[in-house]
């Protein structure tokens, strides 16, 4: 696919970071085409009828809602952490504003078809968050945002996204993260509970969201992605580690990462695994259920779920950092890419975008 660089537009930074969004760089050109569906917008803006803000505010909105596994980061010195989550937007499989060809992303694919607009929300350790719930001290000096401030920055947008892409909740399944001792051992309940919790939390953001969606005047797709296939994850994360054991050179923060989520120790990871499928087993029935229940009998909102993330392989060392064997690497982007890209078509259609 051709790759062409992204132009910012907006970026603020007031405590908690923002949403970052940018726009096509050449998307004056695109839409004087004749044949755009934008034309007639540009000739209203070339006569002076409406501005330059106006046009951008007509080309399709794409936003993602997610943790880190949507950015480019990875963990390595906590200053080096603190900086790399505050300047790493348009590095990851969601959006890829350098030209460099080895990265693919969705916004490289969508600029194929259309000239767009990505916001991208998404923040390094961002959890579905009780409704009253505080984030930790790592976490404000992170700058993250929860889910329930993503969601609440869109709703209060000025233009509300046309495709809302949501893959967040890989923080909510640190089953071992303040875990009772007793329950270490016997976890069975513990995960039932937390399962349900994260469904309780989930619904009530993503309720707002739809009921959003349904006041706007264009048409809304919404695309829930199950968390990533942890079972084939932990795969390649053996290999990381069976490297590293024989060089104590690659991976330098492998070690690091249980700092940050305990269930990652090995220990730990088979009921990680379980937690997760329990998850999306809640998101999958979470979005019927509200379908039934908005019903969108104009047509004018569509919500899916997707598995696309849930079944890709994930099972290669080489598709996790080099850093901190964590967090995805080039190739592990381009994976996750590629599987996002190949279940978007539907919400594209109902769109009616490309």
């Amino acid at each position: 696919m051709q790759a062409s660089r992204l132009t910012r537009v907006r970026e603020t930074w007031l405590g908690k970071m923002k949403s970052a969004s940018f726009v096509s760089p050449n998307f004056l050109e695109r839409v004087a085409e004749s044949e755009s569906p934008f034309h007639r917008d540009y000739l209203a803006y070339r006569k002076g009828e409406i501005t330059r803000a106006e046009l951008i505010s007509r080309l399709p909105h794409v936003a993602m809602l997610g943790d880190s596994v949507c950015l480019g980061t990875h963990i390595s010195s906590p200053w080096s952490t603190f900086w790399r989550a505050r300047t790493s937007h348009g590095k990851s499989w969601f959006l890829h504003f350098d030209a460099a060809p080895s990265m693919c992303s969705v916004s490289k694919a969508l600029e194929t078809i259309t000239p767009f607009v990505a916001m991208e929300c998404a923040g390094v350790g961002a959890l579905v968050d009780y409704e009253y719930g505080h984030e930790n001290l790592f976490r404000r000096i992170l700058g993250t945002r929860n889910f329930s401030g993503q969601i609440g920055e869109l709703v209060r947008a000025h233009r509300f996204p046309d495709l809302i892409l949501i893959s967040i909740g890989h923080n909510n399944v640190d089953w071992a993260w303040r875990c009772p001792p007793h329950e270490l051992e016997e976890a069975d309940e513990r995960l039932k509970r937390l399962s349900k919790e994260f469904r309780r939390n989930y619904v009530r953001e993503l309720r707002g969201l739809l009921e959003g969606a349904h006041i706007q005047q264009h048409r809304v797709a919404i695309v829930v992605y199950g968390l990533i296939n942890f079972q084939s994850y932990f795969k390649g994360r053996e290999a990381a580690e069976r490297l590293r054991e024989s060089d104590r050179t690659l991976y330098p923060h492998l070690e690091t990462t249980y700092k940050y989520f305990v269930s990652f120790h090995p220990t730990y990871r088979c009921n990680l695994i379980r937690l997760a499928a329990m998850a999306n087993e809640e998101l999958r029935t979470m979005v019927e259920e509200l379908n039934a229940e908005f019903g969108d009998q104009t047509g004018q909102v569509q919500l899916r779920y997707s598995n696309a993330l849930a079944t890709a392989d994930l099972s290669r060392a080489s598709l996790l950092h080099p850093i901190d064997g964590w967090h995805a690497s080039v190739e592990g982007h381009n994976i996750l890419a590629e599987a996002a890209c190949n279940d978007l078509r539907a919400s594209l259609d109902f769109l009616e975008i490309g």
